[in-house]
């Protein structure tokens, strides 16, 4: 079962590729996504990466996290999911 991990601190060059090549040397990585700012189309310096299993997961965790990339010192570690959101906030 794939797993979803959030990497932050991502300096505003840092490409989905290269994210993907960071993450591949600890398993297969299922997607990745560098969140970007809808307007101006600019990276919000961070992210999600999906590895294709949890041992990969770790691993990743424990391999990246504080490492530097494109000069930044890395947070990562795993996604928390969304709270639902309540439609009716009036």
């Amino acid at each position: 079962m794939a797993k979803k991990i959030y990497v932050g601190n991502l300096s505003y060059h840092t490409t989905e590729d290269s994210l993907r090549n960071a993450f591949s040397q600890y398993g297969e990585v299922a997607s990745v996504n560098v969140i970007v700012d809808r307007y101006t189309g600019s990276s919000k310096g961070f992210g999600f990466v999906e590895m294709a299993t949890d041992q990969s997961a770790t691993a990743a965790i424990a391999g990246l996290n504080s490492r530097e990339l494109d000069g930044r010192q890395l947070r990562v570690n795993e996604a928390n999911e969304k709270p639902a959101r309540d439609n009716n906030r009036w």
